[in-house]
């Protein structure tokens, strides 16, 4: 059985490790979601995240939003290849449900793996 945990090694925590991130990324989108992507040096798919105030006012929304991409990565980590995934929460993010974020999280995975394996 596969270790769907989510340690401090599949994440992104320090700024030089969100810089290499930043520099030439490959991109996915949908209204209201960014991310960004770059095959790494590690063994594992990591995530990192970016969710400004300046989008999420009050730090409920921020959370599930945090929340549910933690959730849908944490669930789909092993079918990733070797990657550094950045989640930017865009303006009209507050006006997706929770199952509709899960699926898009899940979509951008899929999305971010198959254009970085070309």
């Amino acid at each position: 059985m596969a270790n769907n945990t989510f340690p401090r090694s599949v994440r992104i925590l320090t700024t030089e490790e969100y810089d290499k991130v930043f520099k030439n990324p490959v991109r996915a989108s949908v209204p209201g979601v960014l991310v960004l992507a770059r095959k790494n040096e590690e063994d594992c798919a990591r995530l990192g995240l970016v969710i400004p105030k300046k989008v999420l006012k009050r730090a409920v929304w921020r959370n599930r939003v945090k929340r549910i991409a933690r959730e849908t990565f944490r669930l789909t980590q092993h079918s990733l290849p070797n990657i550094d995934l950045v989640v930017l929460a865009r303006p009209k993010i507050e006006d997706i449900s929770n199952s509709e974020l899960s699926a898009i999280f899940r979509r951008l995975w899929l999305q971010i793996s198959h254009r970085l394996e070309k």
